[in-house]
C-alpha cells in the first residue's frame, strides 16, 4: 500500500531548532542561548494576560484593530499599514509563500536567519545567498545575485546571529538597486535594542515605495517570545495580501492584551535598550581581555569567535557544566563561534567568569 506523499520540498530542509533551554541533572539552569528579553515581560503584560483569561471563550479580533492602534501610536505608523500575527516568523513564511514558489528566487545574506532559507525551500524557491564582507551584509554580493527570476530579498538588519548592521545609506542603496517588481523584507526583530541616532528600522524605506516590509516582534525587548506576537508594516497593497493569507485568528485574545500593556508600559523599551547598551559593553570587554574574539553587535547578543570548532565546542561544553546555555552556530555556517545572549548583569558575569576560567585552561 502507498502512503501519503508530500511535496519533495519538504525534505530539502532540516527542521529549525531552537535554542534549548535544559541540562540533564541542572534543575535551573542559565538559559542564554535564544535572544530573549534579559527582564522578562513587563509587569502590567502579566497582568494584561491574566485578566484576559475570563473572556477565553470568546475569539479574538481577526484584524487586531486595538493592538493595530497601539503599535501605530508606539512607533508613529499608520495602523491601516500594520498586519500582525503569531510571531514575527509567521508574516515572514506568509510573505515567502505569497511571493515565491517554483521558478522564483529568494535571496539572502551568507550568514542570514535560517527561518527565511527554510521557508523558501518549502514552497520550492531556489534560494541564494550573498557572502559577507566581516559579517556584514554586503550590498554589492546581494545586488549581484539578482536575475529576472528573483523576487525576493530578506535582510535582517541588525543580523541574527552575527549582530552586524546596514547603515541607512546602504540600506537605501539595496532598495534603490533592486527591480521594481523585488520585494525587499527588512526583518528588524532587534529593532528597539540599536542605540543610534542614524538608525532606521525599516518604516522610511516602507513609506517611500511599493515594495519594501518590515517586520517586528514582541519576543526581545518586550520579553514576550511565548506569547507568540509580531508585527508587519507593508504598503497597502502587500498588507492586503498579507490579510488575504493569514488565518482568521492569527494572534489570541492573550498574546493582544500582553502587546498592548507592554506597549504602555512606561519607560519599558529605554530601560531595556540603556541596560542592554552598557551590559553587552562590559561583557564584550571582559570576554576580549580573556583572549577571545568579540565581534561588533547592534542587538542583544554576543557573537564570539573561540579560533576554531573544537575549542568552541570544549567552550560550550565548560558553560554547561556550569548550568549555562549559550548557542552554537554551525549551523550557520559559524562552527567557531558561540552566540552569547545579554542577560542581566548577574548573568553576565556568571558567563564572563565561566569563560576566563575556560581560557585559563
Amino acid at each position: 500500500m502507498s502512503a501519503p506523499t508530500p511535496r519533495p520540498e519538504v525534505f530539502s530542509v532540516a527542521p529549525y531548532v531552537g535554542g534549548e533551554s535544559r541540562l540533564p541533572g541542572v534543575t535551573a539552569p542559565l538559559k542564554l542561548s535564544s535572544n530573549e528579553g534579559a527582564f522578562g515581560p513587563p509587569p502590567s503584560a502579566i497582568k494584561a494576560m491574566a485578566e484576559a483569561a475570563a473572556a477565553m471563550h470568546r475569539y479574538p479580533d481577526g484584524s487586531s484593530a486595538t493592538l493595530r492602534h497601539e503599535i501605530g501610536a508606539k512607533f508613529g505608523l499608520d495602523p491601516a499599514r500594520i498586519v500582525c500575527g503569531n510571531g514575527s516568523d509567521e508574516l515572514l513564511v506568509l510573505l515567502i509563500q505569497s511571493y515565491g514558489g517554483p521558478g522564483t528566487e529568494l535571496i539572502m545574506s551568507e550568514h542570514g536567519f535560517s527561518v527565511y532559507e527554510i521557508a523558501g525551500k518549502i514552497v520550492g524557491c531556489t534560494v541564494k545567498k550573498a557572502p559577507e564582507a566581516n559579517l556584514t551584509t554586503d550590498v554589492d554580493a546581494m545586488l549581484a545575485l539578482v536575475t529576472p527570476a528573483t523576487t525576493m530579498v530578506f535582510l535582517a538588519n541588525p543580523n541574527n546571529p552575527t549582530g552586524t548592521l546596514l547603515p541607512q545609506s546602504e540600506m537605501l542603496r539595496l532598495r534603490e538597486g533592486l527591480p521594481s517588481h523585488v520585494l525587499l523584507v527588512i526583518d528588524a526583530a532587534y529593532s528597539e535594542y540599536v542605540d543610534r541616532p542614524d538608525y532606521d528600522a525599516g518604516a522610511a524605506l516602507v513609506e517611500a515605495g511599493d515594495n519594501c516590509v518590515m517586520t517586528r516582534t514582541f519576543s526581545k525587548i518586550f520579553g514576550m517570545g511565548g506569547a507568540r506576537l509580531g508585527w508587519a508594516y507593508a504598503p497597502p497593497a502587500i498588507a492586503d495580501v498579507l490579510n488575504r493569507v493569514r488565518p482568521p485568528f492569527p494572534v489570541n485574545n492573550f498574546a493582544a492584551a500582553a502587546g498592548i500593556a507592554a506597549l504602555r508600559e512606561p519607560g519599558w523599551l529605554e530601560r531595556g535598550r540603556a541596560h542592554n547598551t552598557q551590559a553587552k559593553r562590559r561583557l564584550a570587554e571582559r570576554l576580549r581581555q580573556s583572549g577571545l574574539t568579540v565581534h561588533p553587535s547592534e542587538a542583544n547578543f554576543l557573537l564570539v569567535d573561540f579560533g576554531g570548532e573544537d575549542r568552541a565546542i570544549a567552550a560550550d561544553e565548560h558553560l554547561r557544566r556550569g548550568g549555562i546555555i549559550v548557542r552554537r552556530v554551525k549551523s550557520y555556517g559559524l562552527p567557531q563561534c558561540l552566540r552569547i545572549t545579554i542577560g542581566t548583569d548577574e548573568e553576565c558575569n556568571r558567563v564572563a567568569t565561566a569563560l576566563a576560567e575556560f581560557c585559563r585552561g
